[in-house]
């Protein structure tokens, strides 16, 4: 894979308050791509914004701020773009948490990895998508190859009842998105291209399982401006464990389990 200029390119990233959105942020500013960048803390915005404006011209990044722990705002996040933005050539989507060791429920009523790993991210993309799809731009969602251990009880999806591990939380609201996002391939505006990746070696969010925490991101960033231009071969709908097409979990490939999850899903937000 090669990457190509993102010169003129509108290309928003969420998590830009993570070092991978931090990294993905700056290689497209590098690269003269017009930034929206999301923060999940709106603590944390001046000063993300001050660093990527060093090395921005005017203009060149601009900051919003939707936390995933209440959908309400990303419902009025994803509402302001859509009335805003015409098209948009592309959307990054790397922010994410780690499980917490303790069972945690947000003031939605959901458990809080599933809500911020699945839920608000895909509420956002699907506000986002019909800009895409006149762009005929592409959708980016970073995932975890470990989505292929988890597993979705539709009768307790906010794990009020069942055992609660952490990495069994991150992992089922992994393979959550990674159903989305092929998903929205296959039925989503006709126009966009969306696929999954894992983008690295290591765990973006879980630096428990890996033996160096600081390991640079910047070929995970890299990877994800790669494969957000529209020069670079992708199949739509795919999963990517680095640059290579790789085999995702079955549920993934099932579509009456997608269908399922999105039946879910979507009336769980026409009841919001």
């Amino acid at each position: 894979m090669s990457a190509s200029s993102s010169t003129a390119r509108t290309v928003m990233v969420t998590g830009v308050d993570g070092r991978l959105g931090f990294a993905t942020a700056q290689l497209l500013i590098d690269d003269g791509a017009t930034v929206i960048a999301h923060v999940l803390q709106k603590d944390r915005a001046d000063e993300t914004m001050e660093q990527l404006q060093a090395a921005a011209r005017p203009g060149q990044v601009r900051m919003v701020h939707a936390n995933f722990a209440h959908l309400a705002e990303v419902d009025e996040l994803g509402r302001a773009l859509d009335a805003e933005l015409p098209r948009l050539d592309a959307l990054i989507n790397t922010a994410s948490i780690a499980a917490p060791q303790k069972r945690t429920h947000t003031e939605d009523g959901h458990e809080l990895t599933f809500q911020v790993d699945y839920l608000a991210p895909a509420r956002l993309t699907m506000a986002l998508a019909p800009a895409i799809a006149a762009a005929r731009g592409r959708i980016v969602t970073v995932t975890s190859k470990l989505h292929v251990g988890g597993n979705l009880d539709y009768s307790d999806l906010d794990r009020s009842r069942a055992i609660y591990t952490p990495l069994a939380i991150y992992a089922q609201a992994k393979l959550a998105l990674t159903m989305f996002s092929r998903s929205l391939a296959e039925t989503g505006p006709q126009g966009l291209i969306s696929i999954s990746v894992h983008p690295a070696d290591f765990e973006i969010d879980l630096p428990q399982l890996r033996s160096h925490r600081t390991a640079p991101v910047d070929t995970a960033a890299s990877l994800l401006v790669t494969l957000s231009a529209p020069t670079t071969p992708v199949l739509n709908g795919g999963y990517y464990e680095g640059p290579e097409q790789a085999k995702p979990a079955a549920l993934v490939r099932n579509s009456r389990a997608r269908t399922r999850l999105a039946v879910w899903s979507n009336q769980l937000e026409h009841a919001a």
